[in-house]
């Protein structure tokens, strides 16, 4: 006769007794749990006198301070301006990065905060989260890189950029004769259709190369070394200076600032 066999007990289950950062900041704030995640995501709150910006957090004993200024009014969309080094891909995601990619999105940390930015805005995780680019530079280029989450600024560089004056500084090889700068300025032609106006003025020169001032509305990647090529110059550099009414002005290389609330494209 074969002995019956007992079945296993299941192991029962501990009991948690700790709970998330937002269910704690929502009973002691008596705000919704949508409420309370925002007042952590807006860096309001302190666990055992450290910032937490996650409400995915898990507290126990630990003591929970949220700031008596706290506010969500402060909870708007940012934009940051980058000085873009060559060799990053403005408009390239994170996630798309490889040994062929990389993307300027990736320069984007506390770190590489400019240290003489005059927004007065609190650098925030969130900051660096849904962020879009406007207005693409060349990779071989550098200069200013818009990345917003504002949807208001992303139209604005989506639906103006026909109309949007771009300020570039283009280095080329050798002088640039006056001719050239002429032919540029008078506008010229692709297969008929008119290629969009430039006004373009000597900057600096040397005996090996030159320095030109681009001002250009409607370009996109590849039209600046078009138009160069067509006046035989051959391109050393390309540097973005201004988009719109927003200079890129003392910002280092490979650093961000936030746009200004008073600063319009």
């Amino acid at each position: 006769m074969i002995p019956m066999i007992s079945p296993k007990k299941p192991t029962p289950q501990l009991l948690r007794t700790d709970e998330r950062l937002a269910k704690r900041v929502a009973a002691m704030l008596a705000c919704s749990r949508r409420e309370a995640e925002q007042y952590i995501e807006g860096g309001w709150v302190k666990v055992n006198g450290q910032l937490v910006e996650e409400p995915m957090f898990r507290v126990l004993n630990q003591q929970v301070e949220v700031d008596p200024n706290a506010s969500l009014m402060e909870m708007s969309d940012v934009t940051l301006l980058l000085h873009k080094p060559t060799g990053f891909d403005s408009m390239a995601a994170p996630g798309e990065a490889n040994t062929r990619i990389k993307p300027a999105q990736q320069l984007l940390s506390s770190a590489t905060h400019a240290s003489d930015d005059a927004s007065g805005t609190r650098i925030l995780k969130r900051h660096f989260a849904k962020l879009s680019s406007g207005l693409p530079l060349e990779s071989a280029a550098s200069g200013l890189v818009v990345f917003t989450q504002d949807w208001r600024v992303l139209r604005k560089l989506t639906e103006d950029a026909a109309v949007i004056e771009q300020e570039l500084i283009v280095e080329v090889a050798g002088v640039a004769v006056s001719e050239s700068l002429l032919r540029l300025n008078q506008g010229l032609t692709a297969d008929g259709a008119p290629l969009p106006n430039v006004k373009v003025s000597l900057n600096s020169s040397s005996a090996t190369s030159s320095k030109l001032r681009f001002a250009i509305k409607g370009v996109h990647p590849g039209l600046i070394a078009y138009l160069c090529e067509r006046v035989g110059w051959q391109i050393v550099s390309i540097k973005r200076l201004r988009i719109g009414r927003v200079s890129l002005a003392q910002l280092p290389v490979g650093q961000w600032r936030y746009l200004q609330a008073r600063e319009r494209f």
